[in-house]
This record gives structure tokens, C-alpha cells and sequence, in this order.
């Protein structure tokens, strides 16, 4: 078994940063929300007042997910991940750090192209029902479509992403037994 003194390093903190893990399972919460919200929403025939509801909500949680996003990057740069664990294989490194690069741009361009989606549509963002976001695309029938199956690929896309992460990290608490998960849930140790 390692212990938790074997991920910290002279430059490396033990643990993420309160910040980074509130943002973590803030955006977390949020994508479950969004991704469940385009799920039943597109199965609802027509433009009900619920389905309209939804989809406005479903907007929403997309523009607040790429605002956390960002912030998560910028936060992210400024400031060190702590340290895998010392007998973790190489590959497993890799897998880890190119799992977390495409979630960070998967975090980003999911709600880019919804936002180019609802643009091609002819459909303003008006985020929280208050705050008109700009248009950068006008209406644009083919394009609505490619940003339709666009948006909706990466979203399966990221649900795969989420999965194998999820399953790293409970492989990494109970098989392991390495401490890993502990660095983004306070509580474990």
C-alpha cells in the first residue's frame, strides 16, 4: 500500500486546492444536469412550454459550464495538480493527463457549439432569461445541422470520457488503494 506522503513532491501540493476541487464538482454536478436535460428534452415532440423550459435551462447550465471552464483553465495553469502516485506505470500517467486534456476541451467546446447551434438556429442566448448573449452566427440551415450532430457527438463523447475517468478513480481507491482519489474529495484519506 502507498501512502499519501509518496504523491508529494518539494514543488507539488498533497492535495487540489479547495478551489479547484469546488470548481471540479461544481462543473461535475452541472454537466449531469446539462447532459440529462438534453436527453429528455429532445425526446419531448414539439415546442411544449415544458420542453421550451427545458431547453432554456439546458442553455443555461451550457454558458455557466463554460465560464467554470474557463476558470478551471486558468486556475488549473496557475496553479500545480499534486503528483500521481511514484508506482503508478507510465501509461497509466499518459492516459491520465490525455483523459484530463480532453475533458478540459471537451468542457469548452460542448457548450461552443451548443451556443453556434442556437445561433445557426436563429435562436439568441439569453442567458438566465435576462442577459442577451451576442450572435455571432446568423441563421444557417446547414450549419445547424452539422452543430446539432456536432454538439451531440461530443456530449457521447464526453460520457465515455466521464466513464473511464470514474472508473480510474474508483479503480484507484479500492483496487489500488493508492490514495488517489483522496486529492479531489476532502474527506477520504
Amino acid at each position: 500500500m502507498t501512502s499519501h506522503a509518496s504523491f508529494q513532491s518539494a514543488s507539488k501540493p498533497l492535495r487540489y486546492s479547495r478551489t479547484a476541487i469546488a470548481l471540479h464538482w461544481l462543473v461535475a454536478l452541472l454537466m449531469i444536469c446539462g447532459f440529462y436535460l438534453g436527453w429528455i428534452m429532445t425526446d419531448i415532440p414539439g415546442f411544449t412550454p415544458t420542453k421550451l423550459k427545458y431547453v432554456s435551462w439546458h442553455k443555461w447550465i451550457g454558458v455557466t459550464v463554460f465560464a467554470l471552464a474557463v476558470l478551471r483553465v486558468i486556475w488549473r495553469a496557475t496553479h500545480a495538480a499534486p503528483s500521481m502516485p511514484a508506482a503508478m506505470p507510465a501509461w497509466q500517467k499518459a492516459a491520465a493527463h490525455a483523459t484530463h486534456g480532453l475533458l478540459y476541451v471537451l468542457m469548452l467546446a460542448i457548450p461552443l457549439t451548443g451556443y453556434f447551434f442556437s445561433s445557426a438556429a436563429g435562436v439568441q442566448v439569453v442567458y438566465l432569461g435576462v442577459l442577451p448573449l451576442p450572435t455571432f452566427i446568423g441563421p444557417d440551415h446547414a450549419l445547424k445541422a452539422i452543430l446539432r450532430i456536432t454538439h451531440i457527438a461530443l456530449n457521447y463523447t464526453l460520457l465515455v470520457l466521464v466513464a473511464m475517468h470514474v472508473l480510474a478513480a474508483l479503480k484507484h481507491q479500492f483496487i489500488e488503494r493508492d490514495g488517489l482519489l483522496a486529492r479531489m474529495i476532502p474527506f477520504l484519506k
